[in-house]
């Protein structure tokens, strides 16, 4: 028996592993490796592989993959906090793509139909591979990554309507009106389905389903929901992508999400290297060689082009110079949606073939640079912001906020806290409960504005570019502590603290463990990771049940955070040792007195025997809210009361179940 597309499989992994292993090895992404591979095995390479179109279907799959993950790692609430990018931000990125395009590509000799359609192919960016990216780099919470996202969701949204026109375009449809009608109806019933489902349906039915503690149960059924509400979108006419995304946001909702994301994660890896090298499998060796010239000068023009425009769309929302050039950096390249929509392009014979050749080269070879524009993109970023023009546009966003804030806020000996998010903002309120002046730079227009209504001494600025940091005063100030969830901004931030101040006290709150020395080495005096951080309270709790000695816990605690968590990463450095201390036998816990009759409810511990009978003291009493600690032989014990006893574990569970 032969099955042609097991063996295909197993070239495509095969091939995979080997370039991908090699890339690897001088730290290339990955996602180079997968299109090199879909070039090399495909039809136009050394033609290993014969079915193409599963292939396809398979990649299909890793994109729905790919953007449930992203989902699921979002919230609703998220979503909306980034509206104004995904409308008036997607809004002018596609608009004015399109109508640059169109008019470089009309001027070029096209009709005015093709035109416009090349402008619809050059507007979309490709989504797997920047979310992809974002997240190897852990930049998908950056203010560039939450931007990116917002415009990448627009663009799943927009071309909907522009598989809609494309009959129209050609001439061969007239009834534009009643299709966008019904799309519209059939989008507000998917949007609420999403809504309803997210609050009310699948939180109860993920529960039911956890309790059954079937892990195959669980797989099954968080595939179902991605799946269900993809097909739902898909016969609605929006995208699988999209209906997949909107499964993620549903899932975001329950408590149940990082379990969901635990398991599908190989499977979206998998799946995903799959849709790349299917993209490679696109491009025409031939073509692409005796057209190379052209293709790498339309090539640049598109990069130009798209980062330009769609750094003008974040500029309008009055982000800082750097959010606006890193996200227009990450979003130069062409999507693979663009690859969907150019073949309803031929299909109507809008698109003529060799137009459609330059755009799958320039595409494919937008995707190959993408990696490594984004890897660089911080140095471009700060190259640009160097020059005149760039100086300039920084210092008239910037301006108005500093010259208000230097003289609103001018204090001394103060906090700077940088970033006002969850972890901003409870530090703020422990900074006023303990009356330590402070003061907040934040990025996000609309929480400063909100927040300085509440009277928070908050300032609008990108604290990357010094100059904000000089209007906090941080040459005056005591400490400074850095909890944005940028990465590379932080690291921007801790040299820059350094450069106005070698004497305020800096902290910077990073997620992983890998960010810690290089922090450190650019003058942070304390990082604080927030994956091993978990870690040691988890462990000192556990060292408090084994009673050992608080003065032990706390010097194990400060060995472990100044040894730089060697421990927890299997790389001691120094010595950390707890003293070694005999567990006692005896259980130390609080139970309720459920009963209203018995051999103990209504007597006095000395008429119980309670000691002599079960082998337990009881240690305090808690009635009513209030505390009883000199426990008396005359002690009475009523229903309701939280009694704390101590002896041994079979004990307490025997006069556990006599009083419940």
């Amino acid at each position: 028996m032969h099955f042609p597309l097991l063996q295909d499989l197993l070239i495509i992994l095969c091939f995979s592993v080997v370039i991908v292993y090699l890339l690897q090895r001088i730290k290339l992404p990955s996602i180079i490796g997968f299109l090199i591979t879909g070039i090399i095995i495909g039809p136009y390479g050394l033609s290993l592989v014969d079915v193409v179109e599963q292939v396809e279907v398979i990649s299909e799959i890793g994109i729905i993959m790919l953007l449930f993950v992203i989902g699921m790692e979002l919230s609703l609430k998220q979503l909306l906090s980034i509206k104004k990018t995904v409308f008036i931000g997607g809004t002018l990125q596609v608009g004015l793509t399109v109508l640059a395009s169109a008019v470089v590509y009309y001027l070029a000799g096209a009709s005015v139909n093709e035109a416009v359609f090349v402008g619809f192919l050059f507007s979309l960016s490709s989504t797997a591979v920047v979310l992809k990216l974002f997240q190897d780099r852990n930049e998908i919470s950056s203010p560039h990554g939450r931007n990116a996202l917002g415009i990448l969701i627009y663009q799943d949204i927009i071309v909907v309507p522009m598989m809609l026109v494309v009959p129209i375009m050609a001439g061969q449809s007239s009834n534009i009106t009643m299709s966008v009608v019904s799309l519209l109806v059939k989008t507000i019933i998917v949007i609420g389905i999403t809504i309803v489902g997210a609050r009310y349906i699948v939180p109860k039915l993920m529960h039911a389903i956890a309790r059954t503690r079937s892990k195959e149960l669980f797989l099954i059924a968080t595939m179902t929901i991605c799946f269900s509400v993809a097909f739902l979108t898909s016969k609605v006419g929006l995208s699988l992508a999209l209906g997949a995304f909107l499964a993620g946001l549903i899932i975001s909702e329950s408590q149940y999400s990082h379990q969901a994301t635990g398991i599908i994660l190989p499977f979206r890896e998998l799946f995903t290297s799959f849709f790349f090298i299917s993209i490679g499998m696109l491009l025409d060796l031939e073509f692409f060689v005796s057209n190379i010239v052209i293709i790498l000068g339309i090539l640049l023009l598109v990069f130009f082009l798209k980062s330009l425009i769609t750094a003008l769309a974040v500029a309008v929302l009055k982000y800082p110079p750097r959010t606006v050039l890193l996200t227009g950096l990450s979003l130069f390249q062409v999507g693979e949606f663009a690859f969907i929509l150019s073949r309803a392009g031929i299909e109507f014979n809008i698109l003529t073939e060799t137009t459609n050749q330059y755009f799958l080269a320039v595409s494919i070879l937008s995707m190959f640079f993408t990696p490594f524009v984004i890897m660089y993109s911080e140095h471009i970023a700060n190259f640009l912001l160097k020059s005149r023009p760039a100086y300039e546009l920084g210092k008239k966003v910037l301006a108005g906020s500093k010259t208000e804030d230097s003289k609103q806020f001018e204090i001394d000996n103060h906090l700077v806290i940088i970033g006002y998010g969850l972890n901003g903002s409870n530090l703020a309120r422990a900074a006023i409960y303990a009356n330590i002046p402070y003061l907040v730079i934040e990025l996000n227009a609309e929480t400063v504005k909100r927040e300085r209504q509440k009277g928070i001494p908050i300032i609008f600025g990108d604290a990357t570019n010094i100059h904000i940091l000089e209007a906090a005063n941080l040459l005056q100030a005591r400490a400074v502590v850095i909890a944005i969830s940028d990465p590379v901004a932080s690291k921007i931030i801790t040299a820059n603290v350094r450069v106005i101040s070698q004497s305020a006290y800096l902290l910077v709150r990073t997620r992983y463990i890998k960010e810690t020395e290089e922090l450190i080495s650019l003058g942070a005096d304390e990082v604080i990771p927030e994956e091993f951080e978990t870690s040691v309270e988890l462990f000192s709790r556990i060292l408090h049940n084994f009673l050992v000695p608080v003065d032990d816990i706390d010097d194990f605690i400060e060995s472990l955070r100044s040894d730089n968590y060697h421990l927890f990463q299997g790389r001691k450095k120094v010595p950390i040792t707890v003293k070694p201390t005999k567990i006692p036998d005896f259980k130390v816990t609080c139970v309720t007195i459920n009963k209203d009759s018995g051999d103990i409810v209504g007597k006095s511990i000395k008429d119980s025997n309670i000691r002599a009978k079960y082998g337990i003291n009881i240690l305090a009493i808690s009635r009513n809210d209030n505390m009883i600690y000199d426990i008396e032989p005359d002690e009475k014990i009523y229903q309701n009361d939280l009694v704390f006893i101590h002896g041994k574990p079979e004990n307490v569970d025997r006069f556990h179940k006599l009083v419940s």
